[in-house]
């Protein structure tokens, strides 16, 4: 009566061995992992981030006439400088005199 497989080499494979042809059959038979990164949540209130914002807003806007102020005279009438003015001349006060609503007591 016939005890099980005929071993395939010269020796029969020792339980060790065995096992890291399973294991290695197991990987080659499974794609890789695909592995998702998630975002950061943003914990701040709506108010905090709306703030946050417009006081993001104000630093560009003071960073832009920084740049237009050291523009040379021969670049004072080039789209670049348009754009720097444009945006010098905005005016933010009404966007930092918004207040925005609070969210039913969370804020």
């Amino acid at each position: 009566m016939p005890r099980g497989r005929t071993p395939e080499g010269e020796h029969t494979l020792t339980n060790a061995e065995r096992q890291a042809r399973y294991r290695a059959r197991r990987e080659a038979d499974q794609p890789a992992p695909a592995v998702r990164y998630r975002r950061a949540v943003d914990r701040r209130s709506r108010s905090q981030r709306w703030n946050d914002l417009v006081a993001g807003l104000l630093a560009l806007q003071a960073e832009y006439a920084a740049w237009y102020d050291v523009l040379p005279d021969s670049l004072r009438d080039t789209p670049t400088a348009a754009a720097l003015q444009a945006i010098v001349d905005l005016d933010l006060d009404e966007l930092v005199a918004i207040v925005p609503p609070r969210g039913y007591g969370r804020d």
